[in-house]
């Protein structure tokens, strides 16, 4: 068994890998394993690997299974103790898996972690898809310490203590192998967003723990797959997370949450075609609430299981409060304003 095994979903992604895999074979090999799984690509990804990384292990997925079950495919074939998820788009920095590896192998009630992610574009601020470590409101808004909604901070060192957090971004998410088998992997339904989030939540649900680790810090470009404003991502963005609430809320509180979801989403979509004129995203709203009303019943024997494993209700990285609330009325747009 390999002590810790990289794995970059690839697909189509020749430039991204020939520009920032470098990065990940120079500082991680002393520690790690990388490997590339390919999503059935149609560019020179593989005979680019072959020629100019032949030290990296491929594995050849025989289509596009997208990245929650690429995943899955690729690292059923792989035996180690930490996988570690990472974009074809990150660049890493020296000794980075050092202090993840340490905090896995001392704290074994911690289950997956991630390092503090910075902008490829402006190093000097975090990154949008985890920042220093992910959160959710009660409503199932995401954000993160270092990103509200589309307020991204510049990193001066404000986040840089290790903590417990909800989720842990599927762009550099290391997890326990037997951890992410036990609780199933990532939802193969999702194809891609929210993901690592629903996986996460499942995670902390049985009471294990996710942490971030702002000792090790890499720098990721983002948006490689579907860019913002690309109307798929806001489709999969809406019904994923609305999935995920169906299967993750405590009794006590999906209907309630799902009812405030119900005008907060249809208000979203006639926001986007009326303030920013966008039909495309207006209708990805529409069309994601009524994809997750037509397969909402096939998630219920997963919810039953996950509720079953409940270990209790008190998350306190899953936080309370509104987050529409406090960034729009109460004007707090950085984490460190938030209610604590």
């Amino acid at each position: 068994m390999e002590k810790v095994a990289i794995v970059i979903l690839n697909w189509n992604g020749e430039q991204m890998l020939r520009q920032y895999l470098s990065s990940v074979m120079q500082y991680s090999q002393d520690e790690a394993t990388v490997y590339v799984a390919d999503n059935a690509s149609t560019d020179g990804s593989l005979a680019m690997l072959r020629a100019d990384f032949p030290e990296v292990r491929l594995i050849e997925l025989e289509k596009n299974w997208g990245f929650a079950e690429g995943y899955n495919q690729a690292l059923r074939q792989i035996d180690a103790e930490y996988y570690l998820l990472l974009n074809s788009d990150i660049e890493v920095t020296p000794h980075w898996l050092t202090p993840m590896i340490a905090l896995m192998d001392a704290q074994q009630a911690v289950a997956a972690c991630q390092p503090k992610l910075l902008s490829m574009h402006d190093r000097q601020a975090f990154e949008y898809a985890g920042a220093s470590g992910g959160y959710i409101d009660r409503l199932g808004y995401p954000f993160c310490r270092g990103r509200v909604f589309e307020t991204v901070e510049k990193d001066e060192g404000q986040y840089d203590d290790q903590t417990d957090i909800h989720w842990a971004t599927g762009a550099a998410l290391m997890i326990r192998a037997k951890d992410y088998w036990e609780v199933g992997g990532l939802d193969a339904r999702f194809f891609a967003h929210n993901e690592e989030i629903d996986l996460c939540w499942r995670l902390r649900i049985r009471g294990r723990r996710i942490v971030c680790v702002p000792a090790s810090y890499v720098y990721h470009v983002g948006g490689g797959t579907l860019p913002k404003g690309n109307p798929m991502k806001t489709f999969l963005n809406f019904r994923n997370n609305l999935t995920m609430l169906y299967k993750c809320l405590p009794e006590t509180e999906l209907q309630a949450v799902m009812r405030w979801r119900w005008w907060l989403d249809y208000l979203a979509a006639w926001e986007t075609l009326i303030l920013k004129r966008n039909l495309g995203d207006f209708k990805a709203i529409y069309r994601a609430r009524r994809a997750f009303k037509q397969w909402q019943k096939d998630f219920a024997e997963d919810r039953q299981k996950i509720q079953t494993s409940r270990v209790d209700n008190k998350k306190p990285e899953r936080k309370t409060f509104s987050l529409l609330w406090q960034y729009y009325v109460k004007g707090r747009k950085t984490f460190s304003t938030l209610p604590q």
